[in-house]
Parts: C-alpha cells; sequence; structure tokens
C-alpha cells in the first residue's frame, strides 16, 4: 500500500458525506412542480403514440394473416 493512506473511521466517512449533501443545489418547490407536470405530460403523449402505433401494426398483421 502507498504510505501517508490511513484507513477512514465511520465518523470520517459520514462527515465526509455530510459535507457533500451540504454541497448539493436543490431545485425550489415551482421548479420541481414544473418539471414534474411537464414529465407527465410527455409521459401521456409518448404513451397515446404508442398505442396508435401499435394499433395500427396490429391491423396491418391482421390483414396479412386473414390474407
Amino acid at each position: 500500500m502507498a504510505e501517508g493512506k490511513t484507513k477512514k473511521t465511520w465518523s470520517d466517512r459520514w462527515e465526509g458525506l455530510k459535507a457533500e449533501f451540504g454541497k448539493i443545489a436543490w431545485a425550489d418547490r415551482s421548479t420541481v412542480g414544473r418539471q414534474t407536470t411537464a414529465v407527465v405530460i410527455i409521459s401521456v403523449i409518448l404513451s397515446l403514440v404508442i398505442v396508435c402505433f401499435d394499433m395500427i401494426i396490429q391491423y396491418g398483421v391482421d390483414k396479412l394473416v386473414n390474407l
């Protein structure tokens, strides 16, 4: 092992973890609300697009199978 390295104790690691959490820039409540709304709306739109494509493909497969 390299010289000068010491084994960290749990309390040292905990202090480091608390210091890192202190550096986090948390978003404010309105930003989180807007982003959540955007994600939900995009998810609903994307799911509707997937359902439409699925129905079109299913219709085409049914037509090909029943020839």
